[in-house]
């Protein structure tokens, strides 16, 4: 190896709070926590999360702090830092409850989070082909608008179709039926193509496996749950996220009266404290 190309590579930034160095294999034990695409992007995620532990450590210290770690109700206990941290934040993080009028803003403003999905009954008949095929897709194609022409003009002969021709062995000896389906179930191209469509109607779609020719049965709208029932939800929702915003904005404070080499927290604390 030239050793002069070594001499070119940036050495390691020195982390530190105040004068206290977070030492690089206690950075290098925490980027487990923080998966990213690329390891100094991970490496650097892990450093600001130890400075702002660091942070409320020191934080804690000069408050003189003393907390009893709490334990869960599997006997796991909160190690000493861990409860000064926490007895640190419930003291000095104030945040507010959200009232009714901000849960009811936020239905009001979001309803489609509300709502559950629409119900589909269905059936199909599969004429497979592989994508790259351009001859044996052409050909799938015309068998399956030639069944659709079958069937829409003698709907009994779908389960007849599919129990002979449909590539679906398991909805084929079915009739071609799939059952209910919601969304997420199907592949994209067939999914669209369902919403298209009304009850008793016929239709073609194209996926990677093939062409489908689809028959709707019935189709249930999805219903937007009362705000009496989501009322709950959307209050931990905003306590948490309020809680969030409130922690970023203390670390914020702290580390603006601290001196912090090595690294920079500014919008990035936020996540750290999730």
């Amino acid at each position: 190896m030239d050793c002069s190309l070594t001499n070119t590579l940036p050495k390691p930034k020195t982390i530190s709070v105040n004068g206290k160095v977070i030492p690089r294999e206690v950075i290098a034990r925490e980027v487990q926590n923080h998966p990213a695409e690329r390891p100094i992007l991970a490496w650097q995620a892990a450093a600001r999360a130890l400075v702002v532990r660091e942070l409320l450590l020191q934080e804690s210290a000069r408050l003189g702090i003393e907390a009893e770690p709490l334990r869960d109700a599997e006997g796991r206990s909160e190690t000493d830092e861990e409860a000064a941290m926490r007895s640190l934040i419930e003291r000095e993080v104030v945040i507010p409850e959200p009232d009714e009028a901000a849960c009811l803003r936020f239905y009001e403003q979001n309803r489609q989070r509300f709502r559950s999905g629409d119900l589909y009954e269905a059936a199909h008949i599969l004429i497979a082909s592989r994508p790259g095929d351009v001859a044996a897709r052409t050909e799938a194609r015309l068998t399956a608008e030639n069944i659709l022409a079958a069937v829409r003009s003698d709907p009994a002969l779908f389960a007849e179709f599919a129990r002979s021709d449909s590539a679906c062995k398991t909805s084929a000896q079915e009739g071609g039926r799939l059952g209910q389906l919601t969304r997420g179930q199907t592949v994209a191209e067939f999914e669209a193509t369902l919403e298209r469509m009304r009850p008793g109607e016929f239709a073609i779609a194209e996926t990677r496996y093939g062409f489908h020719v689809m028959r709707l049965d019935q189709h249930a709208p999805g219903q937007v749950l009362p705000f009496e029932l989501a009322r709950d939800r959307i209050a931990d929702y905003l306590t948490i996220s309020v809680q969030h915003r409130a922690l970023a904005q203390y670390v914020s404070v702290l580390a603006g009266r601290a001196q912090i080499s090595g690294v920079k927290l500014a919008a990035a604390a936020s996540p750290l404290l999730q």
